[in-house]
């Protein structure tokens, strides 16, 4: 168990630096960003949101799976632990954000610029929350049009980060999974694509750097408690023997 703590407090101090930073410098959002850079953080963010977030995680289970070929009932233990601990992350980032109730920057500008009240705005329906902010913008310039119809559709809460979690959950997972095996281009691809995640929530104007921050530690968390399970009931993480002689003869060859 310490050596599952120690890789993935690591890693999670390595998810860190980049919300911490930003937190520490000040920086705020502001719209009229490069919409070209915008669209590609969008695209990163949609990997996330409903229902191609659903997609992503097939995707990473079944390549997690696939690097560690387990035999078939661990392997089908591995996923629903794997799964569930992505769902737990959520569903802690919920009831957080229903007792904190922190306002999205988007919000806040809107209460800025177009004159409404966060506290009214929240106390409406999420159906209400989507049409005041269709109606609000529909002849705002600096707002690009599918940027509208995401803030439209993500009217809830702002801390701690779904996205973050969800993104943070996966890479934590794969850190705790797949390091033994020596998987780090693996790991590489997933930390680049959550650390684009965590970033596109703030050029979107989702979440503020505390949001990133809290919804990390949440993963931390839960992916240290998953991966010892994982550990207990699915076999060890190492490399099996016939691995870890092609892992040496591809080092003798280089």
């Amino acid at each position: 168990m310490l050596n599952i703590l120690r890789r993935i407090s690591l890693a999670t101090a390595l998810l860190l630096v980049m919300p911490i930073t930003v937190w520490l410098t000040g920086w705020h959002w502001q719209p009229g960003a490069s919409d070209l850079k915008l669209k590609l953080f969008f695209a990163v963010t949609e990997t996330v949101t409903r229902p191609w977030g659903t997609l992503t995680s097939l995707l990473i289970s079944a390549w997690v799976l696939w690097c560690l070929r387990f035999r078939l009932k661990p392997a089908l233990v591995l996923l629903a632990i794997m799964n569930v601990t992505v769902i737990a992350g959520q569903y802690t980032g919920s009831l957080i954000k229903n007792q904190v109730q922190e306002a999205r920057p988007y919000v806040v500008w809107l209460e800025q610029h177009h004159g409404i009240d966060e506290r009214v705005f929240y106390q409406q329906t999420r159906t209400e929350r989507s049409a005041m902010v269709n109606r609000l913008l529909v002849d705002e310039q600096t707002v690009p049009g599918w940027l509208k119809r995401h803030w439209a559709f993500e009217t809830g809460f702002a801390f701690p980060s779904g996205h973050t979690l969800f993104a943070a959950s996966w890479a934590l997972l794969a850190v705790g999974l797949l390091w033994p095996r020596k998987r780090y281009l693996t790991l590489v691809i997933i930390f680049g694509w959550a650390c684009a995640v965590m970033a596109s929530r703030l050029l979107l104007g989702m979440h503020w750097p505390r949001d990133l921050v809290m919804a990390t530690v949440v993963a931390g968390v839960w992916v240290s408690v998953a991966t010892w399970l994982a550990q207990r009931f699915c076999g060890p993480l190492t490399l099996p023997p016939v691995e870890q002689k092609e892992v040496q003869e591809r080092n003798n060859g280089l």
